[in-house]
């Protein structure tokens, strides 16, 4: 069974783990984190997390019923309705449905939760899984953008809709 939460300060070092344990698959299809991101990490999750509490962004994991996260959810620049979406899924997760259910679940919570009407999403062309998460989860390309230099799709999803 898997559940997502809030991002709070308890998932720190899970998430640490996820990020480091899957940092090569990752960067195989998104631009890689770098490794100030890892030896600063207590910090950044600090800043991220009051950043989340004055509402500038929304920040999710998946994780399993030990606690492992197996996927991330992330709702970041939230302004006027809207807000783009970011997300990661673990390489032993991949390919079993855990992306497509993930994103659909945030859009509920985006449009439930946090009052957003709209939400953009961009992947890089390499990335067709991600690729077909967003198009299977009804966001419509848009057109076309530079992700750290990969050319890439920019998608949209309006919330009136979340199914």
């Amino acid at each position: 069974m898997t559940e997502l939460q809030r991002l709070d300060a308890h998932h720190a070092a899970a998430l640490l783990r996820f990020e480091r344990d899957n940092r090569a698959y990752f960067a195989r299809s998104v631009p890689d984190r770098g490794d100030d991101y890892f030896a600063g990490f207590a910090a950044r999750h600090a800043e991220l997390l009051a950043e989340q509490a004055a509402s500038r962004h929304h920040f999710h994991v998946l994780v399993d019923d030990e606690g492992t996260v197996l996927a991330r959810f992330n709702l970041v620049d939230v302004t006027d309705g809207g807000a783009e979406l970011g997300f990661r899924v673990a390489e032993r997760a991949s390919g079993r449905g855990v992306a497509k259910d993930g994103v659909r679940r945030t859009c509920e919570l985006a449009r439930d939760e946090y009052g957003l009407r709209r939400l953009i999403a961009s992947a890089t062309l390499e990335n067709a899984g991600s690729l077909a998460v967003l198009r299977g989860t009804g966001f419509a390309p848009v057109g076309e953008v530079l992700l750290d230099g990969r050319p890439g799709l920019r998608h949209v999803r309006e919330l009136t809709d979340v199914a």
